[in-house]
């Protein structure tokens, strides 16, 4: 949903030919200082990938007064280390886009002051990691999983993988695509699933074996799905050569809404037996100059008009109980009953380590 990176829609849908909301907020917003201090304005600091309809944002001025001021910062990961870096003179009053594979990291360096938003008891306690003192608000989930060529298999006559042991057999060589774990959220996830698949202790000898089955490891998504995978719209033009890439269990949607005409079966699918649940977040940031705007958007992040308004701009999961899904999402995307997960403590102790480890026995 990202250095961490989430799916970048907005990569996508240019390789398409679409343009997606880049930010919302005029120059003359600017000369408030940004935050809305002595203005009716907010600041959400957040990834490249964000996106929203500017009817959604509308309704959110019209309810609490404030307009949104949206600071895109790169990738979900350069974001966040630039608030780490500015903590307590922050950029903005909210910071959206820091998932559980990095949640620690944040916390540990006191980037949020805690607020409890108006809604949380419609959003399962499963996604509340840090209920004790919510300094941050889970806003959405998505699964990490291998996405493959539909066309390709078909013709090859070859069954897609269906899971991690599938990878590594000789017939899928040369075929896999992953991100860095070191620089790309979906890789870093990607590399937990296979944690959670496998063991602490065994996780490495599963890497081993898929670099010796000729996987391909590049820096981030973008040049992953856009670039080395044969099935996206992006690959296609680059005549690319590998039809198997770590992406999302929602990327087939995208492939379809962007597609003209748009295709009656998704070109693409999902292994759904190597998938990670990834759950993002939002937060006030210390030191937040419209404190009372950043509450307020909180608030409306998990309401029913953001959270439905999210699944056909950024192609994640919305938290909210009973949020009614567009059709096109349920019927071209994926469900995954069992994601591999990772507990947020062990991810917090062993990241670090588990990267390096990773970037010796597969990049090195």
């Amino acid at each position: 949903m990202s250095t961490i990176k989430k799916v970048t829609v907005t990569a996508l849908a240019a390789a398409l030919g679409v343009t997606t909301l880049a930010a919302c907020g005029s120059d003359g917003d600017a000369k408030d200082g940004g935050s809305g201090s002595a203005s009716k304005t907010v600041t959400l600091v957040t990834h490249d990938s964000f996106a929203v309809s500017d009817s959604v944002l509308a309704d959110f001025t019209k309810q609490s007064g404030y307009k949104v001021k949206v600071l895109k910062s790169g990738d979900a990961g350069t974001a966040l280390n630039k608030e780490i870096l500015t903590k307590g003179s922050p950029q903005g009053d909210v910071f959206f886009g820091v998932d559980n594979t990095l949640l620690s990291r944040a916390l540990d360096k006191g980037l949020f002051t805690g607020y409890e938003a108006k809604g949380l008891d419609q959003v399962s306690d499963e996604v509340q990691l840090d209920k004790g003192e919510h300094r941050v608000t889970p806003v959405d989930t998505g699964d990490i999983c291998v996405n493959y060529d539909k066309k390709f298999f078909a013709d090859k006559k070859l069954a897609p993988p269906a899971t991690f042991d599938d990878l590594i057999k000789p017939e899928y060589k040369n075929l896999l695509v992953v991100e860095n774990a070191a620089t790309s959220s979906p890789g870093l996830g990607f590399l937990l699933g296979t944690v959670a698949q496998y063991g602490e202790d065994q996780w490495t000898g599963y890497w081993k074996k898929l670099k010796a089955n000729g996987v391909k490891v590049v820096d981030g998504w973008d040049q992953a799905y856009n670039e080395e995978f044969s099935g996206s719209a992006g690959g296609k033009k680059a005549k690319a050569d590998r039809p198997l890439v770590v992406s999302y269990a929602s990327s087939p949607p995208v492939e379809v809404l962007y597609s003209k005409p748009q295709p009656t079966t998704a070109p693409t699918g999902v292994a759904t037996g190597t998938c990670f649940r990834q759950i993002e977040f939002a937060g006030l940031l210390d030191g937040a100059k419209n404190e009372a705007g950043g509450k307020a958007l909180l608030d409306f992040m998990v309401s029913k008009t953001f959270q439905e308004d999210m699944p056909l701009n950024m192609f994640v999961n919305p938290v909210v109980k009973d949020t009614k899904l567009p059709e096109l999402f349920t019927k071209f995307g994926v469900t995954v009953d069992k994601p591999g997960t990772v507990a947020p403590d062990t991810i917090a102790k062993n990241r670090e380590q588990w990267v390096q480890t990773w970037s010796s026995l597969v990049v090195k």
